[in-house]
Formats: C-alpha cells, structure tokens, sequence
C-alpha cells in the first residue's frame, strides 16, 4: 500500500472539507498502517501525515476523531525520535494535553494519555513541553477515583515517563497532588497494571529527590509498596515495588526506618528468594543493602530515574 501511494492519499482525506467520518476511517486505517512498522511510520511522517493527526485534535471535530487520531500519534511516536520530535514541532504536545480536560471520554482520555507516554520515552525536550502547556497537572487528574483502570494506567505511565531524569518535572508532579494520588493507586484490590505503572512512577519520582521521598514517606506510601511485595503477587508488580523501596531507601533514614517498622526487610527477602528477573533481583538487593541488610556490600544504590 506505501509503495502505491496508499499513505498519501490516506493523509489527504485528513484534510478540512471531508467528513468526521472520512477523516475517523482514514486516521483508523493510518493508526492500523503504523503499528508496528518504522517503513510506514516514516512514510506517513513525511507525507505530512503528522501536522494532519495533530490538526483533528482540535476543537470542532468529534471525539471518535479525536480518540483515533490521538491513537495514531500514540502508534507513530512508538520507538521514532523523528516522529516524537515532528509531532511536538506540530504543536501535537498541546493539542493532546488538550484532550486531557475533564469533559473528555475516558476513551479520548487513554489514548491521549498513552501518545503522551510514548512522546516523553527519552525525549527531555517532550517531557519539559508537556510541564509547559499543564500536562502534568491534567495527567494527575486522571489519577482521580471513579476514572476507568485503564486510564489510571495509562496516566501513571505518562506521569513516569514525563519525570523521568528531570528534576523540575518531578517537583511539578509532587507540587500537583501526584505523589498522593499515585501512592492511591496501589490500595489493595486494584488491578495488577495499575498497581506496577504506580509503583514505577513512583520509582522515578524518588530517584534523587528527597522531596519526593519525604512526601511517599508522609503518604503512606512505604507501607502500601510493601504491601505489594506479599506472596501470590505479580513478578511484574514486586519488582517495581522493589525498584521504589530501592529509591526511597536511598539517602533516607527516615524511609529505611518507615521500610523496617511495616515489615519491608522480611517482604524483600521473601521477594528475592523466589525473583525470576535480573532487574527483580538488582533492586531487591539494593533496597536491602541500603536497609543495612548486606553487611558484605557498603555504599548506598538508587535507581536512574
């Protein structure tokens, strides 16, 4: 179909003057084109598919359009740092910030919030630009109860992604009420993707950031990531739940004393006795080495984030 013309003619019908239903079929049948596939990825890319997804998240056009065409972006930023940085130079940082607002569908909402995730994966550039149109405080108030699991999900996801390696962002995620409401997201009966995409923000929150550490600390947090390290539990979920008791435990004795007095030594070593990954058993050996727990090893380990 790229070779053709299929890619062009698809981004022409993106155009003003067709339908919403031309312009949800044809941005559809993009989103299906570039999953998964650089070659058509690029291609659409450079037939001005990106200014043309971005264009029908405006205001004006319906929301079967926007949830397509936001899953579009969500597809074509996937592993392309020329795709991520066409789409933030086509104002697509703001327009999807945009569907974040509160009157939007849960399903314009998860697909905003995955395309924003995607965006901001090793792209400081994207991740300052959502903190600039006000993503990050649109992004935690996906966070709020009463929102589908998979929205929680998805917004937990961005919030990590945005935050990782840069100061400010976790700074403006705390300021906004994140800290709170993703240490929430780990109550007990939620589901196992929301508990693990939880659990690593918060992960990348406290990596060198004390603020943020105190803040988990003050929460609650502590106790409730230990208490997704009990038995019978995701492999997935534990090792995010180390990777944040990691964190927290590094540089604060406050943090290594909240870890001890609900129990977190004992979970950990439960946790590494039967851990499958390498990451599982890095970071559980490291939380419990900053707990004191490894008289062998001396130094203090936090993870990149």
């Amino acid at each position: 179909m790229r070779e053709c013309g299929g890619v062009a003619a698809l981004v022409g019908l993106l155009a003003h003057g067709h339908s919403a239903a031309v312009h949800e079929a044809a941005a559809g049948a993009l989103l299906n084109l570039c999953c998964n596939n650089t070659r058509n990825s690029d291609s659409i890319r450079e037939c001005g598919g990106v200014a043309a997804l971005v264009g029908l998240l405006a205001p004006g056009h319906s929301a079967a359009v926007h949830e397509v065409a936001a899953g579009a972006l969500w597809n074509l930023c996937a592993n392309s740092t020329e795709n991520k940085d066409s789409i933030r130079e086509s104002g697509g940082v703001a327009a999807l910030v945009g569907l974040l607002a509160p009157g939007a569908s849960a399903a314009v909402h998860k697909q905003a919030a995955g395309a924003l995730l995607n965006l901001c994966i090793d792209s400081t550039q994207n991740a300052v630009c959502v903190r600039w149109c006000g993503g990050i405080a649109a992004l935690v108030g996906l966070l709020a109860p009463g929102n589908p699991a998979a929205v929680h999900e998805l917004a937990a996801g961005a919030l990590r992604s945005v935050c990782c390696k840069d100061a400010m962002n976790k700074d403006c995620v705390r300021e906004c009420g994140g800290v709170a409401a993703l240490v929430a997201l780990l109550a007990p009966g939620g589901s196992a993707d929301v508990h693990e995409e939880a659990a690593r923000a918060l992960g990348n929150l406290t990596s060198e950031n004390e603020q943020c550490r105190e803040a988990v600390r003050a929460c609650g947090g502590v106790s409730a990531l230990v208490a997704l390290l009990a038995p019978g539990g995701s492999a997935d979920v534990h090792e995010e739940a180390a990777g944040a008791l990691m964190n927290l435990t590094s540089g604060s004795e406050q943090c290594r004393e909240a870890v001890r007095a609900c129990g977190g030594v004992a979970a950990l070593e439960r946790v590494l006795a039967c851990a499958s990954s390498a990451a599982a058993h890095e970071w559980v050996a490291a939380a419990l080495r900053n707990l004191g727990h490894d008289q062998q090893c001396v130094g203090e380990s936090g993870q990149p984030g």
